[in-house]
C-alpha cells in the first residue's frame, strides 16, 4: 500500500474525529459523516488486502480503526457470495458505505405481532451510503447482492461496535443479545505509515 493510499483512511478518521469534536447532534453526524465517507468509497485502492478476505461460511467484520475515546469505529464488512446477516440492531448511529460489489438491506420494525418488514429493500452500490440509528431506523438484515462474488462495505459506528451489547431478532420480535467482536485478531495502526 502506498503512502497516498494509506492516507485515505487516515484522513477520513481525522475528519470524522474533528466533526465529533464539535459535539454535533446526531442528524448532523449522519449528514456530514456521510459526506466525509463518500470520497473514501470512490477510491477502491486503499483497503489492505488483509481486511478483504471472505470466510466460506459467514461474513467477516474487520476492525480498521477504533477511536481512543470510544466515540466511533470503522469496520470493513466482507460478504462471501450469497451471505447475509440475521435480523439485528446496532443501538448507536451508523453509516454503511459500499466500496465493492453491492449489498441489499431490508429494514424491519417491531409490531404487536412481532417483526414486520418496513419499506422496500435498499440496494447499495459503490459510493452510496445508508444511515442507521435508533432514531432513524435500527433493525435490518443485510445480504450480499451477488451469489457469485465478494462484496465489501465500510461501516462507521458511533461506538466501538465490536464491544456494544445489541440484539438479533426472532420473527416473533423477541431478542437474543450478543456482542459481535471482530474477525481480525490484531488491531491495525493507521498512524504507522510502514503498515501494509
Amino acid at each position: 500500500m502506498s503512502e497516498l493510499q494509506h492516507h485515505r483512511l487516515r484522513d477520513f478518521v481525522a475528519q470524522l474525529a474533528a466533526l465529533l469534536d464539535s459535539q454535533p447532534q446526531e442528524a448532523e453526524i449522519l449528514e456530514k459523516g456521510s459526506e466525509l465517507l463518500r470520497p473514501l468509497l470512490q477510491q477502491d485502492d486503499w483497503l489492505d488486502e488483509t481486511f478483504t478476505q471472505p470466510h466460506s461460511e459467514h461474513y467477516q467484520q474487520y476492525l480498521l480503526h477504533a477511536d481512543a475515546q470510544q466515540r466511533f469505529s470503522v469496520v470493513s464488512f466482507v460478504w462471501g457470495p450469497g451471505q447475509q446477516t440475521p435480523i439485528h440492531d446496532h443501538r448507536v448511529w451508523g453509516l454503511i458505505g459500499m466500496l465493492r460489489g453491492a449489498e441489499i438491506s431490508q429494514s424491519f420494525c417491531l409490531t404487536p405481532h412481532g417483526l414486520a418488514e418496513e419499506g422496500v429493500p435498499v440496494r447499495l452500490e459503490p459510493g452510496q451510503v445508508e444511515a442507521v440509528s435508533p432514531r432513524v431506523g435500527d433493525i435490518h438484515r443485510v445480504s450480499n447482492a451477488f451469489d457469485d462474488r465478494v462484496s465489501i462495505s465500510i461501516h462507521v459506528y458511533g461506538a466501538n461496535i465490536g464491544a456494544v451489547k445489541r440484539a438479533v431478532y426472532r420473527e416473533d420480535g423477541s431478542e437474543k443479545t450478543f456482542i459481535s467482536g471482530y474477525s481480525n485478531r490484531y488491531l491495525p495502526n493507521i498512524w504507522d505509515l510502514s503498515h501494509g
